[in-house]
């Protein structure tokens, strides 16, 4: 859950859908507990958890995977590695790439 906060998602997704603790976790088939748990940080859900209670209260979280910059590194210092490489492995490389974005975008 990088990057998330499940207690504010959680909070902000049951106040839109007007819903007390009680009645969304008569919704999501869990004890009203675990809903302040997690309100008040307590515990971190799994996605899986987090996910069926957010959609419990009628919302979805959606994700993508975004390449995200190493800091103090730049594309380009791969560039002599790339010139030295043959047509066909070059190729390869953009070949693999974009199997590796294909896969991303659909997890």
């Amino acid at each position: 859950m990088n990057g998330l906060n499940p207690s504010h998602l959680l909070r902000q997704a049951r106040s839109k859908a007007d819903l007390t603790q009680r009645e969304l976790a008569k919704r999501a088939g869990t004890a009203q507990s675990v809903i302040a748990r997690i309100e008040l940080g307590k515990t971190a859900p799994s996605t899986t958890t987090l996910n069926s209670i957010l959609a419990a209260a009628g919302f979805e979280l959606q994700s993508e995977l975004v390449i995200k910059p190493i800091e103090g590194s730049h594309m380009l210092e791969d560039v002599s590695r790339i010139l030295k490489l043959s047509p066909e492995e070059r190729l390869q490389e953009v070949k693999a790439a974009n199997k590796f974005l294909n896969a991303a975008q659909h997890v």
